[in-house]
């Protein structure tokens, strides 16, 4: 997981242009990339980047990574989004993706389907991107087995204990962002848009 936590930290992209750009390389992250990308192409970029529970990869890697090249970032805790869509900070959301389905089911690291939920219900569009590689064309939504992870990780920051010792915790490492709450894929074959079933084969065959 930590090779790929550019691409699975949840990014909200603050700019003044309409669209979110083509996805430059795999080589640059999905999610990054596309900021990237546009960053080069000139356009003015403000992320707001989520520290993304509980193993922060957001705080401690999408924050650096942006850091590095100069582009703006603030960094907001998890349960903000809420708070930065309704007070129209934010005008476009960005995430990566785990594994995307034919039918156009992305899993992606945990609290992705709540912000999916969250930008739909203040209408900011919800993109993913993703490279080729993290399509499965094959399996259905009910074979994608979500890992469960050690609940240490929910009750620890840094090894620190925050909680009660005997308290149970959950800790799925993904969700379920369904097709309906995602306005384009973004790759670097394309943006796809719905429908999904129809036009994510069109576009990667």
């Amino acid at each position: 997981m930590e090779t790929l936590c550019l691409r699975t930290a949840i990014d909200l992209i603050q700019r003044d242009q309409r669209n979110a750009g083509a996805l430059a390389t795999v080589g640059y992250g999905t999610a990054l990339g596309v900021v990237r990308a546009a960053v080069e192409q000139g356009k003015r970029i403000k992320v707001f980047a989520t520290e993304t529970r509980p193993k922060l990869q957001g705080a401690r890697l999408t924050t650096f990574e942006l850091i590095l090249d100069r582009i703006p970032v603030t960094l907001i805790t998890d349960n903000m989004v809420g708070y930065v869509m309704e007070n129209n900070l934010v005008n476009k959301v960005i995430v990566g993706a785990d594994r995307i389905l034919a039918t156009g089911h992305v899993f992606n690291k945990i609290g992705t389907s709540a912000v999916a939920i969250v930008a739909n219900h203040y209408d900011v569009p919800f993109y993913v991107a993703a490279p080729k590689s993290s399509f499965d064309l094959e399996r259905s939504v009910k074979r994608v087995e979500i890992e469960q992870r050690d609940p240490m990780e929910v009750k620890t920051i840094g090894g620190r204990l925050l909680t009660p010792r005997s308290i149970l915790a959950l800790n799925p490492a993904f969700d379920i962002t369904t097709p309906d709450l995602v306005d384009a894929i973004i790759t670097e074959r394309g943006i796809i848009r719905a429908p999904y079933k129809k036009n994510i084969g069109r576009v990667l065959g």
